[in-house]
């Protein structure tokens, strides 16, 4: 199975690459950009996804200061499976 694992800084973290990419969207001509963040994702195919929020917390994240999403391919579909650092996951789809 494959598992998507979506990782960003937590709210009120500070985050260079996110303000570096807001300050230089105007300059290329896109208006009303507001909140970047930028972070990264993982995939992984695993046999048992269950262990995939034990590896985030080990490794794939910093919980202290980042925040991560799992979702996993169910027969092609992405499927929300949890979330990490006590926020509730939310689908992008």
């Amino acid at each position: 199975m494959r598992a998507r694992v979506l990782i960003r800084p937590k709210e009120g973290i500070l985050d260079p690459q996110g303000q570096a990419v807001e300050q230089a969207l105007p300059a290329l001509g896109f208006s009303g950009v507001r909140n970047v963040h930028v972070g990264r994702l993982i995939e992984l195919d695993v046999d048992d996804p269950s262990e995939v929020p034990e590896m985030c917390e080990r490794l794939l994240a910093n919980p202290l200061i980042e925040e991560y999403e799992i979702v996993t391919e169910v027969g092609g579909r992405g499927a929300l499976s949890g979330s990490g650092a006590g926020r509730p996951a939310e689908a992008s789809r």
